[in-house]
């Protein structure tokens, strides 16, 4: 016979799920309060303020690097592994004996490993959509507070003080913890630093497809046309090599066929990326992948593309 404190606890994981996934009506509490994030104008004078900033940097060459250009992928998501994963240890070394040092250690360099990967975050943030800015102004500002809350940490423990540097260190842990969430719905739900274009080998299909006659194409002008529904840009030069890139950039799916050509490269018009109008090699960020190019011929005075 089952009695009713044994179905109440039997019903209590479902009942706590309940409080964290969305009801079938439609998204829940924490869905309803980043989605209000993400359309919050009133913080917009203040990002692009703090946008203006971030892109006067004269970082160079640098900027590219830490966009992760060099990686093909952002480089902000690895560069946040070396602060939470010593921070994370801490915690855990704080719970066992004789460890203070170790632990005092950690946070340092938790610490130290924070400036490089927020560097590399506010590039990246300069480069996104009002949505994603408004995420990631909170995100940011979640991650400083953890920088506060550790730096406190480790100058209550230099002092002797090692109950209250525990607290503190977890309350961080708990504060870029809240930070890391927020980063992978930017991520995974507003696709930042996502690879635009990678879906585009599985719809175009095989063979060569025609894009219309060599004389349609004006020399050095950017002509969007479509391939099986994927819109494509096309570029002629004075000799009649045409060539053929993916329209949408792999940035932030910006129309390359609006940008202008610059040194044998297409330019996006959003962000400004580059890509070598032969490869697609993205020759300047912020851009991290290149970009789908296409192989083409002309036969009978039709121009014909086929995708690499």
């Amino acid at each position: 016979m089952v009695t009713r404190n044994a179905m109440t606890t039997t019903r209590r994981p479902g009942h706590a799920a309940r409080h964290l996934l969305p009801p079938r009506e439609g998204p829940g509490r924490i869905l309803q309060s980043i989605d209000r994030l993400e359309h919050t104008a009133s913080l917009d004078a203040m990002a692009f303020t703090l946008r203006r900033a971030v892109k006067g940097l004269p970082l160079g060459r640098l900027r590219d690097a830490l966009h992760g250009r060099g990686l093909g992928h952002p480089f902000h998501p690895l560069s946040v592994q070396i602060p939470i994963g010593t921070w994370t240890s801490a915690t855990i070394l704080d719970a066992l004996p004789g460890q203070r040092i170790a632990a005092r250690t950690l946070i340092g360099v938790g610490l130290a490993s924070a400036a490089p990967a927020a560097l590399a975050g506010w590039v990246d943030w300069a480069e996104l959509r009002k949505p994603q800015m408004r995420v990631g102004l909170l995100h940011a500002a979640l991650n400083v507070t953890a920088v506060g809350l550790y730096s406190a940490s480790l100058g209550v423990r230099i002092r002797g003080r090692e109950g209250r540097g525990r607290a503190l260190a977890l309350a961080g842990l708990t504060t870029v913890g809240l930070g890391g969430a927020l980063g992978a719905h930017m991520s995974f739900r507003q696709a930042a630093g996502a690879n635009q274009t990678e879906h585009i080998a599985t719809r175009v299909g095989d063979g060569w497809h025609p894009l219309g006659a060599l004389t349609e194409f004006p020399v050095d002008q950017p002509v969007r046309r479509t391939v099986t529904d994927v819109p494509v840009v096309v570029v002629r030069d004075a000799d009649d090599q045409v060539y053929v890139l993916a329209d949408q950039c792999s940035h932030m799916a910006g129309p390359l066929s609006q940008g202008e050509l610059v040194d044998g490269c297409l330019q996006c018009p959003w962000h400004g990326s580059r890509f070598d109008l032969a490869t697609g090699w993205n020759v300047a960020g912020p851009a991290t992948a290149p970009q789908p190019a296409f192989e083409t011929r002309t036969a009978a005075g039709q121009v014909q593309a086929r995708l690499r």
